[in-house]
């Protein structure tokens, strides 16, 4: 896919820079209250990410670059949905006597209509996983109605983008539910200034930088190198050469494991990525096969667009970031 190069590469900003050793990401303790903000918090981005856009790149533009009539308007509408979302969830919280976040400073990697397009598919598909990932933790029926309309709606965003791009509109029966922590890694890679005056339990892990390809991603054929990955591992968690650690597929609602091998004497390599693999794929490196939880992840997650074994385009190739 088009963007998982470059997205890999901006997600690097978000790597933890601090001593060589860093403590364990560990899982936050939520309430109803921190959910909601942790929402508006996404939804603030993304209405950022719009209203850019829409003003970056004019209608004509987008036409020139692939996208006919009506999908400029479409993303009018999308944009129109993200600023809605905002000042329901600002609402809920404020009627609830809690503090809201506000809007913060943002950068996005997208330099023309294609690119911001391709991260526009990115961003819909962690929104829709990032609340997925919440629901089971909402306590108030209200409350996750809310939550649960807004997915459904993501969730049509994300099918009508990924459409635009020639991609399947749905490619697994199932979609993939994200932790706060993972969410929060992905997001912060965006966020490059501004202050909140709500203070969110949620930490980012070390980031996962995939190397270069200029092939797409299929299961059960294609490899994968996490760039310098095994040195930021001696460095912060002290891994040696022969200390098992997996890389942690997510999709759908499976977990899939695949041991990786140093390479290169700063790198991990998977020969596979494992069948069941498929469309917006989540990746983390952890020091467990079985327990999948935050403080067993030594890095990322980094975004894969994965295709079925021997369904992935022919033309055009990637480009190589």
């Amino acid at each position: 896919m088009r963007f998982s190069h470059t997205l890999a590469a901006s997600l690097a900003v978000s790597a933890v820079q601090a001593s060589p050793l860093v403590k364990r990401v560990t899982t936050p303790q939520v309430n109803d209250g921190i959910i909601l903000n942790y929402a508006l918090t996404l939804e603030y981005l993304e209405r950022k990410f719009y209203q850019d856009g829409l003003a970056n790149y004019s209608q004509a533009e987008f036409v020139a670059a692939g996208f006919e009539d009506p999908f400029y308007k479409n993303l009018q509408e999308i944009y129109f949905d993200e600023q809605t979302h905002v000042s329901a969830l600002s609402a809920a919280l404020t009627e609830a006597k809690i503090t809201p976040t506000v809007e913060l400073k943002y950068r996005f990697p997208a330099t023309d209509p294609m690119s911001f397009v391709t991260l526009s598919s990115v961003l819909e598909g962690v929104g829709v996983s990032a609340y997925l990932g919440a629901a089971k933790d909402i306590v108030e029926a209200e409350y996750l109605t809310v939550a649960g309309s807004i997915l459904a709606v993501e969730a049509r965003h994300t099918s009508y983008i990924r459409a635009s791009l020639g991609q399947s509109p749905f490619p697994n029966p199932f979609d993939t539910p994200l932790g706060y922590n993972k969410v929060f890694s992905l997001a912060a890679a965006f966020i490059v200034g501004g202050e909140s005056p709500v203070t969110l339990p949620f930490e980012a892990f070390p980031a996962l930088s995939l190397q270069c390809t200029q092939y797409y991603y299929e299961a059960d054929r294609s490899s994968v190198t996490f760039s310098g990955a095994f040195k930021q591992a001696q460095q912060k968690f002290k891994v040696a050469k022969d200390t098992p650690i997996y890389a942690v597929f997510f999709s759908g609602l499976s977990k899939l494991p695949v041991q990786v091998r140093v390479t290169g004497n700063s790198d991990y390599k998977i020969d596979r990525i494992p069948a069941g693999a498929v469309g917006q794929v989540y990746v983390v490196l952890s020091k467990s096969s079985t327990d999948f939880s935050d403080e067993q992840v030594i890095a990322g997650p980094a975004i894969l667009e994965v295709y079925t074994k021997g369904m992935a385009p022919s033309t055009p190739r990637p480009k190589c970031h």
